[in-house]
């Protein structure tokens, strides 16, 4: 696993140990970023907060930073990942634009300034999606153009996001990417 593009392009990223985790492939984190950089909705990298939820690794957050956004927090509650994520923005330094959290993504979460992108990539088929959406959905975490992306199983039912408006998915290998922005009135 490696980081695909911009200043830290090419740099290694370590994974937690262990099966609890499953890092986005490097192929699929490639097809997602091309997709956030050339879309007519597209978020501009340059500057933007970052959140990344079931953060893992942290190589969604980390690769967003490596193209220019300004911040990222990560939230995760596994022990290992959040040992593996700490390990790669030290390698990385970039602990000046970083905050990691211990903490159950599907809670409500808070955050110093709105985020512009924010990032869900929970365990395939556990149901963490839903709740975690109607958590930012209901807060004030999220800009109002925020761009949420999710990534799923291929195979799980289609993703019922209310608050969300879906303006794209793609399929790439056995993952599935939706990406989302705020619903008018919400």
């Amino acid at each position: 696993m490696r980081i695909i593009a911009g200043r830290h392009r090419g740099r290694a990223l370590v994974a937690p140990k262990g099966h609890s985790t499953r890092p986005t492939a490097d192929r699929t984190r490639q097809a997602l970023f091309n997709v956030l950089e050339h879309a007519p909705w597209a978020p501009d990298f340059a500057g933007a907060r970052v959140l990344d939820l079931f953060a893992g690794s942290g190589a969604l957050g980390l690769e967003a930073l490596s193209r220019g956004a300004a911040s990222c927090v990560f939230v995760d509650n596994d022990a290992a990942a959040l040992a593996a994520l700490r390990d790669n923005i030290t390698a990385l330094r970039l602990e000046d634009q970083t905050e990691v959290r211990r903490a159950d993504a599907t809670r409500p979460l808070s955050a110093s300034a709105p985020v512009d992108i924010a990032f869900l990539d929970p365990p395939y088929a556990k149901g963490a999606v839903v709740p975690a959406l109607a958590h930012l959905a209901s807060g004030t975490v999220l800009a109002s153009d925020a761009i949420i992306v999710v990534e799923r199983g291929v195979d799980e039912a289609p993703l019922t996001a209310p608050g969300f408006a879906l303006v794209d998915s793609r399929s790439w290998g056995a993952a599935r990417v939706w990406f989302l922005k705020r619903s008018e009135g919400v």
